[in-house]
């Protein structure tokens, strides 16, 4: 299953322009409340390094693409529809909303640090909205969907509990539809000093205390900062990152990104997604408009910033935040290659931690039970099941029915 990314945040930050920079879909984009009204799905991809060149070969990609030495691993953008206050109750788009970003394994949330948006999500005078309200909003709104999970099941939860020592399972299971597993329930409970604590002793203070870790550590969130080209935008930037200093901010021009990815697929210049430069391959073919644009972006955007943000923050999400692994399963250990001779043909993205064992069950559920040993195609060493794998490792997978 490809890694879901959902994108939260107030209307008119800039949610469905990113969307469309990072997958090059066409939805609509206004500025009247709810444009989104149903979850929008497309495709966009992580970016990394392939090995190929390290292991002198030419590679031929079979789950995802490999351009100029980059591989283009897919996963799934969903942007959400826009979230009002008490969206928890479910007013508005809310409770669409939330049962969607349930399904999603981290979020991207989109501020728009140009300050044009007031908090009712309107399109406002520059500099007149509050971005950090706006994202401490948003953020209340999913806690208290959280909290509301555990407080509206009290009586189901205590007619569960045989024992204090069942709350994980017990919690684990209420929250399971949202992708929140043992570990995530273990860790909130050891954070909030809830551990020892009898359930029917739990205050609201308590379950809220509870949820809002829960929050944080089930859907993991970078903050995008979005309009950072707007004038202005460096400053309010500057203040969000240090409000949450604990969080990964990261400044966007999703306009600029989409202005690249579409004069790139006219032909008009040569960009790769997550660049840090292009080039004008036909300028006479240019309008003065889209001169001045082009040239706004390569000294306003990428002369500042290096880079539009966009496929930056895909990126950090997929590597940083879910610490995810690429490794690379092949069948014939001299080739490098699978059964029907494609060299390199996989990437599978693996969770840090994740072992050979998780790796063979990852490419086919029956492969673990005759499993023996991987061997590190790098370093030609011999692996047992419970290493941990590593980012970038070429690893061929050695079975009984294989020996």
């Amino acid at each position: 299953m490809p890694i879901k990314i959902g994108l939260i945040g107030k209307t008119n930050t800039g949610k469905t322009t990113f969307f469309n920079a990072a997958t090059l879909s066409s939805s609509e984009i206004s500025t009247y409340p709810f444009t989104t009204k149903k979850a929008e799905t497309a495709t966009a991809y992580a970016i990394t390094l392939c090995v190929h060149p390290e292991f002198h070969v030419i590679d031929n990609p079979n789950n995802s693409k490999c351009s100029d030495g980059w591989r283009y691993i897919p996963i799934e953008i969903i942007d959400l529809p826009g979230l009002i206050k008490d969206a928890w109750k479910g007013k508005g788009l809310g409770n669409q909303f939330l049962s969607i970003a349930a399904q999603s394994d981290a979020l991207l949330h989109i501020v728009d640090v140009s300050g044009s948006v007031d908090s009712s999500g309107k399109i406002a005078e520059k500099g007149s909205g509050d971005p950090i309200s706006d994202f401490a909003d948003i953020e209340e709104e999913l806690i208290m969907w959280y909290h509301k999970i555990l407080e509206g099941n009290r009586d189901k939860v205590s007619k569960l509990l045989q024992s204090e020592s069942d709350k994980v399972e017990v919690f684990t299971e209420l929250y399971r539809g949202i992708g929140v597993n043992k570990d995530h329930v273990k860790e909130t409970l050891k954070a909030t000093n809830l551990e020892d604590k009898k359930f029917e002793d739990f205050d609201s203070q308590d379950t809220k205390k509870f949820a809002s870790y829960l929050r944080k550590i089930s859907k993991p969130t970078l903050i995008v900062a979005n309009k950072i080209d707007i004038e202005g935008g460096d400053k309010i930037f500057d203040r969000l990152r240090e409000r949450y200093n604990d969080m990964i901010v990261v400044p966007a021009s999703a306009d600029s990104e989409l202005s690249l990815r579409r004069a790139e697929q006219k032909d008009l210049i040569k960009y790769s997604p997550g660049s840090e430069q292009f080039d004008i391959v036909h300028p006479e073919e240019l309008n003065e408009k889209q001169k001045d644009a082009l040239e706004f972006i390569k000294r306003g955007i990428m002369g500042e910033y290096m880079r539009t943000g966009v496929q930056f923050a895909i990126n950090i999400v997929v590597f940083k935040l879910l610490k995810m692994n690429s490794v690379y399963p092949v069948a014939n250990e001299e080739k490098l290659s699978d059964k029907k001779g494609r060299v390199l043909p996989d990437l599978i993205l693996m969770k840090d931690g994740a072992t050979v064992a998780d790796l063979a069950k990852e490419i086919h559920t029956d492969l673990p039970k005759g499993l023996l040993y991987a061997k590190d195609l790098r370093y030609k060493l011999r692996l047992p099941v419970t290493y941990q794998l590593r980012d970038r490792d070429v690893i061929c997978l050695v079975s009984a029915s294989k020996k």
